[in-house]
């Protein structure tokens, strides 16, 4: 494959016999316009990879590669993304010059409509900054809130981290979660924020005003007990009931639920917590799974309210509304950006929503300013 490539004329090539392998170079070398992965190469976390490459902002468009059967690869050729990346094509790992050419080609066009690929601006922030930014309380709690579609009334928030660095200015996550996950300190990320976002309800409720959070995990957070035990004694702590907080769980973390973390999260049903598979659609979790784990919500990836010109879209968001209903389960639609996709949700018979159409992410005192208006709330009494 790489010698097709060179005779194509691309010579700035990177090879990765692993995940972890693909996931160091990009972080040492820069961002890469396509990935080509092998799907049967035995050991490459080829999902987890590609996931990982599109949060951080490593990876445009991918190409699959894999001795597929004919069904499977019919179906990858009607895809027009994959793992949230934009799928140019499925080639055998064998395919001549001319194929590999043809689907490269698709490059280009695809290239016009996807937004401006976001390079790193440098290496993983060191783990001593990090630890740093942590005792020194520089990762802060910004809220997004969720809403009634149509008539926009609030309904709970998403909880969203960002780092207040004193040199690099405001940060995303892009910017530090990788090196928050490889120095093991996302447990400590998680207890800040969830303070924070306890803190703010307390105060909200000293003025008789309730809020929903969610707050983001990783289902290996949950392998033990100490996580669910700390939030047990948080909610105790601030007097509030647990059904003020819902968990918001990747569905692509979901595929190899152990014993461990099934029990986590009923003790967080337990507790009152809701539960909620976040980026539905962009994974691969079976039906089994969703009906046998006790989530409450499903959030639907923000690529279908994007896309909602096109009919799989369409059709993807109807049927997962009405697999939730079977299931008694909310749906949330993520990523409105207009009034047109809003109006379609609306239309399709969806209830609940995110995204800049309602509000960007804010701080906890821009959230009160933001509530008093939505609620007629008088912000002198909070």
């Amino acid at each position: 494959m790489v010698v097709a490539l060179r005779r194509l004329g691309v010579y700035s090539v990177l090879q990765a016999g692993s995940g972890e392998q693909a996931m160091t170079l990009l972080n040492n070398d820069g961002a890469v316009d396509i990935v080509l992965c092998d799907l049967g190469y035995p050991g490459l976390d080829c999902l987890e990879f590609l996931n990982c490459a599109r949060q951080l902002g490593l990876v445009r468009a991918v190409v699959v590669l894999s001795d597929l059967p004919p069904p499977l690869h019919r179906a990858l050729g009607q895809m027009t993304h994959f793992s949230g990346l934009k799928l140019l094509g499925a080639l055998s790992p064998s395919a001549e010059t001319r194929a590999l050419q043809q689907v490269l080609a698709r490059y280009n066009t695809h290239s016009l409509t996807v937004s401006p690929i976001n390079v790193p601006t440098g290496a993983l922030p060191s783990e001593e900054d990090v630890r740093r930014g942590l005792d020194l309380g520089e990762f802060r709690a910004y809220y997004q809130p969720k809403c009634v579609l149509g008539s926009g009334d609030d309904a709970g928030a998403e909880v969203l981290a960002r780092w207040k660095h004193p040199v690099r200015g405001l940060l995303l996550p892009k910017d530090f979660m990788a090196a928050v996950l490889a120095y093991d300190l996302v447990d400590e990320l998680f207890k800040q924020l969830l303070e924070q976002g306890l803190s703010l309800l307390s105060v909200l409720n000293r003025s008789h005003h309730t809020l929903g959070l969610a707050f983001n995990m990783y289902a290996s957070q949950l392998q033990g007990n100490a996580i669910t035990e700390h939030i047990h004694r948080s909610l105790k702590r601030y007097d509030l009931p647990g059904s003020s907080l819902t968990f918001e769980l990747a569905e692509s973390s979901l595929l190899d639920v152990r014993y461990g973390i099934q029990e986590s999260l009923v003790h967080l049903r337990m507790m009152g917590c809701d539960l909620s598979i976040d980026d539905f659609g962009r994974g691969f979790s079976s039906l089994k799974s969703l009906c046998q784990l006790p989530f409450t919500q499903i959030k639907l990836d923000a690529e279908f309210a994007q896309s909602l010109q096109q009919p799989r879209s369409r059709a993807m968001i109807a049927s997962t509304l009405g697999l939730a209903s079977s299931l008694n389960m909310q749906l949330v639609i993520d990523g409105i950006s207009d009034t047109d996709q809003c109006q379609t949700l609306v239309d399709l018979g969806c209830l609940l929503g995110q995204g800049t159409h309602y509000a960007s992410p804010m701080t906890s005192h821009q959230l009160i300013g933001w509530l008093s208006k939505t609620r007629g709330m008088r912000p002198n009494r909070i």
